[in-house]
């Protein structure tokens, strides 16, 4: 008897401690929910880049209009932006499920590491954009979202290290057949989204 008190007393401490230097309400259905989001922005950027007569060349050698390019980064930014606000708001709600403060120590340090490999790759890629090396954009927001995950997932749940460290192979594998990078970023943002989001939910939330 004295010995599973001991054990339910450390096993409280030890979530305790969990909860004081993780952020762990980040919610597995906004995961999901952003890889739909991708596989419908991947959609709709297949259509403007292959199917838009301002485009020119074959499969693997585009010359995409400025036009085509304006509504591609309209279209990463609608998807950016949906993630960011379905990630903020499920996980506003799973944190009070639970009782927990969603904006401490932990949520900060998190959104911290995320950005700063985030914004970095952000700006360099605007910078590629801007010399119209379109071919490496694809592999690089697939490398530095990794990077970004992988540096913030200490401070969240352990799987999305794996997540990031995938997003970073799917990137790296990309810079070989840079004419497919479209499907490496639908694969990436989309399915992987979609696979570690529903292995996160099954694992923590559902019950």
């Amino acid at each position: 008897m004295e010995n599973e008190k001991y054990l339910n007393d450390i096993t409280e401490i030890k979530n305790l401690m969990n909860k004081s230097s993780r952020f762990i309400s980040l919610s597995g259905l906004s995961g999901i929910l952003a890889g739909v989001y991708a596989l419908v922005g991947a959609w709709m950027a297949y259509k403007t880049i292959y199917f838009d007569t301002s485009t020119m060349g074959a499969y693997r050698d585009l010359i995409i209009s400025e036009a085509a390019v304006i509504r591609l980064l309209i279209i990463a930014t609608s998807v950016l932006v949906l993630s960011i606000v379905t990630g903020i708001v499920l996980s506003i709600s799973k944190a009070r499920k639970s009782h927990e403060n969603v904006w401490n120590s932990a949520s900060k340090r998190l959104v911290i590491n995320f950005m700063i490999p985030l914004a970095t790759g952000g700006f360099f890629i605007i910078f590629l954009i801007e010399k119209n090396m379109l071919g490496l954009v694809a592999p690089l927001t697939l490398i530095f979202y990794g990077l970004a995950c992988v540096n913030a997932s200490k401070y969240t749940l352990g799987d999305v290290r794996y997540l990031g460290i995938t997003m970073i192979a799917l990137g790296l594998l990309s810079t070989w057949f840079l004419g497919y990078g479209l499907l490496f970023w639908a694969l990436g943002f989309g399915g992987c989204h979609i696979l570690y989001g529903s292995l996160m939910y099954f694992k923590y939330e559902r019950k």
